[in-house]
Protein backbone atom coordinates (compact mmCIF):
# COMPACT_ATOMS: atom_id res chain seq x y z
CA UNK A 1 0.00 0.00 0.00
CA UNK A 2 1.62 3.57 -0.84
CA UNK A 3 2.30 5.86 2.05
CA UNK A 4 3.31 9.63 2.76
CA UNK A 5 5.88 10.19 5.07
CA UNK A 6 6.29 13.50 6.18
CA UNK A 7 10.48 14.93 7.15
CA UNK A 8 9.66 17.50 9.35
CA UNK A 9 6.36 16.23 11.17
CA UNK A 10 8.69 13.71 13.44
CA UNK A 11 8.07 11.57 10.12
CA UNK A 12 4.63 11.31 9.88
CA UNK A 13 3.53 8.19 7.98
CA UNK A 14 0.15 7.83 6.51
CA UNK A 15 -1.32 4.60 4.29
CA UNK A 16 -2.48 5.80 1.68
CA UNK A 17 -4.94 4.39 -1.87
CA UNK A 18 -3.44 3.69 -4.52
CA UNK A 19 -3.64 6.44 -7.53
CA UNK A 20 -7.68 7.56 -5.77
CA UNK A 21 -7.13 11.14 -4.05
CA UNK A 22 -4.78 14.21 -4.18
CA UNK A 23 -2.16 14.08 -0.94
CA UNK A 24 -4.15 16.61 0.34
CA UNK A 25 -6.95 14.52 0.75
CA UNK A 26 -4.88 11.55 2.19
CA UNK A 27 -3.59 13.89 4.92
CA UNK A 28 -7.09 15.53 5.47
CA UNK A 29 -8.41 11.77 5.92
CA UNK A 30 -5.57 10.81 8.23
CA UNK A 31 -6.47 14.49 10.30
CA UNK A 32 -3.29 15.62 9.35
CA UNK A 33 -3.42 19.45 9.54
CA UNK A 34 -1.90 21.01 6.08
CA UNK A 35 -2.33 24.68 4.49
CA UNK A 36 -4.75 25.11 1.98
CA UNK A 37 -6.45 28.21 1.32
CA UNK A 38 -7.93 27.62 -1.92
CA UNK A 39 -9.77 24.10 -0.53
CA UNK A 40 -7.81 22.71 -2.78
CA UNK A 41 -8.14 23.75 -6.40
CA UNK A 42 -5.37 24.36 -7.60
CA UNK A 43 -5.48 28.14 -7.35
CA UNK A 44 -2.61 28.89 -5.30
CA UNK A 45 0.47 27.60 -3.73
CA UNK A 46 -0.34 27.74 0.38
CA UNK A 47 -0.42 23.88 -0.23
CA UNK A 48 2.79 23.36 -1.46
CA UNK A 49 5.25 20.56 -0.10
CA UNK A 50 8.32 19.72 -0.74
CA UNK A 51 9.08 16.60 -2.19
CA UNK A 52 12.29 14.65 -0.86
CA UNK A 53 11.90 11.23 -2.44
CA UNK A 54 9.70 9.79 -4.81
CA UNK A 55 8.79 11.97 -7.46
CA UNK A 56 8.28 9.66 -9.76
CA UNK A 57 5.22 7.79 -7.98
CA UNK A 58 3.03 11.48 -8.28
CA UNK A 59 0.76 11.81 -10.78
CA UNK A 60 2.33 14.21 -13.99
CA UNK A 61 2.67 18.00 -13.66
CA UNK A 62 -0.92 19.06 -14.20
CA UNK A 63 -1.78 22.80 -16.03
CA UNK A 64 -1.98 23.78 -12.53
CA UNK A 65 0.76 23.19 -11.15
CA UNK A 66 2.35 24.04 -14.95
CA UNK A 67 1.26 27.61 -13.97
CA UNK A 68 3.04 28.36 -11.27
CA UNK A 69 6.25 26.61 -12.49
CA UNK A 70 6.54 28.97 -15.04
CA UNK A 71 5.96 32.01 -12.79
CA UNK A 72 8.85 30.89 -10.31
CA UNK A 73 6.18 29.80 -7.72
CA UNK A 74 6.96 26.28 -7.77
CA UNK A 75 10.49 24.27 -7.60
CA UNK A 76 11.43 21.38 -9.30
CA UNK A 77 11.69 20.00 -5.92
CA UNK A 78 7.93 20.97 -5.14
CA UNK A 79 4.00 20.52 -5.71
CA UNK A 80 1.09 21.20 -5.08
CA UNK A 81 -0.65 18.89 -2.38
CA UNK A 82 -4.19 19.52 -3.87
CA UNK A 83 -2.94 18.53 -7.43
CA UNK A 84 -0.70 15.89 -6.90
CA UNK A 85 -2.15 12.05 -6.88
CA UNK A 86 0.16 9.08 -4.98
CA UNK A 87 -0.14 6.66 -7.26
CA UNK A 88 2.01 4.13 -5.99
CA UNK A 89 4.88 3.52 -3.54
CA UNK A 90 6.34 6.32 -1.17
CA UNK A 91 6.64 9.68 -1.11
CA UNK A 92 8.83 11.50 1.39
CA UNK A 93 7.87 15.19 1.88
CA UNK A 94 7.96 18.18 3.64
CA UNK A 95 6.11 21.30 5.17
CA UNK A 96 8.14 24.61 3.52
CA UNK A 97 8.92 26.99 6.16
CA UNK A 98 6.62 29.56 5.03
CA UNK A 99 3.45 27.47 4.88
CA UNK A 100 4.01 25.67 8.39
CA UNK A 101 1.10 26.50 10.93
CA UNK A 102 1.26 28.11 13.74
CA UNK A 103 -0.72 25.47 16.33
CA UNK A 104 1.61 22.23 14.94
CA UNK A 105 5.35 21.38 16.28
CA UNK A 106 7.86 20.56 13.92
CA UNK A 107 10.80 18.57 13.94
CA UNK A 108 13.02 20.97 12.54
Amino acid sequence: MPKIVIKNLFDKTISAPKGEKSVLKIMQEDFQDWMHACGGKGRCTSCKMIVVEGMQNLSEVNEFENRYKEKGALNANERLACQSILEEGEITIEVPDRNKLPHLTYSY
